[in-house]
């Protein structure tokens, strides 16, 4: 499993899930310790004003008490995500399908020619690209009021890149 964040101008942090690893509130943690330590280094304009917002689905881990207080501890914003939102999550409408864009066709001997080369592929993945995922998303939440929260499909069920 890969767990990623990223922003306009590209990869802040990613990381795979170790084999047997359940991603539940003390890893999360973990993660999201290593996350904002990725921010501070990265990008740390976004940290010196807190200005980076956070947007994570509605996992157990995720909206675990801890999690929270943890966020809020930090002064960390979270873009609070619909339940059962899909067209919403970055990674789902945009990163994971560019990924397997990128890897299609490839065979991998195993676990580590899959990560190394799915670590390449994140690399590959052009700043501009980028920029058309955030304004395809500004996109899905205008569709998803306008639906009311509701499943919506067909032209406004995709995001083009």
């Amino acid at each position: 499993m890969l767990l990623n964040s990223f922003v306009i101008r590209g990869i802040v942090h990613y990381e795979f899930v170790p084999t047997g690893q359940t991603v539940n509130q003390v890893y999360y943690l973990e993660v999201l310790e290593r996350l904002h330590e990725k921010v501070r280094q990265k990008r740390p304009e976004l940290f010196a004003n807190n200005s980076w917002i956070l947007q994570h689905d509605n996992a157990p881990a995720d909206t675990a008490l801890s999690v929270r207080e943890f966020l809020a501890t930090k002064q960390i914003t979270v873009l609070e995500h619909p339940a059962y939102s899909p067209d919403l999550v970055l990674s789902d409408f945009f990163l994971f399908p560019k990924i397997k864009e990128i890897l299609k066709g490839r065979r991998f001997y195993d676990t580590d020619d899959i990560r190394s080369n799915t670590t390449g592929a994140l690399k590959a993945i052009p700043q501009n690209q980028f920029q058309n995922c955030f304004e395809g998303w500004t996109r899905h939440w205008h569709w998803c009021i306008a639906s009311q929260g509701e499943y919506f499909e067909g032209e406004h069920g995709g995001i083009q890149q």
